[in-house]
């Protein structure tokens, strides 16, 4: 799963925890140019899910890539910059999205 992360100008070890979840960051953008905030445009290709670094962008920022990930139906994931955050974020997001998926398919896996 291909994700764009927005804010942070460096990630540490949050590449580490979405390799664990099976993510692969395709695109970073810190968010500090004045041109994210009137980013009104699509996402780049192929993405899967949105992370929002809610600590270190703002309002304007975070609300146009949300927008932008909604127009196109893409997930998106809105946590502080922090290991421990994303990993609850993404742990809770991932389950609902199985959920949801399990509930029209109708699948059996033991989760």
């Amino acid at each position: 799963m291909d994700a764009l992360l927005v804010g942070a100008d460096r990630l540490g070890n949050i590449p580490d925890i979405l390799s664990g979840f099976g993510i692969r960051i395709a695109a970073h953008v810190s968010g500090r140019d004045t041109t994210h905030q009137r980013r009104s445009g699509k996402l780049p290709a192929g993405i899967e899910v949105v992370i929002l670094f809610t600590d270190f962008i703002g309002h304007n920022v975070m609300q146009r890539f949300r927008e932008a990930a909604n127009r196109q139906g893409v997930m998106f994931v809105c946590c502080r910059r922090s290991t421990c955050a994303l990993q609850q974020a993404l742990g809770q997001r991932m389950t609902d999205k199985c959920a949801r998926c399990c509930e029209v398919t109708k699948c059996r896996r033991v989760h």
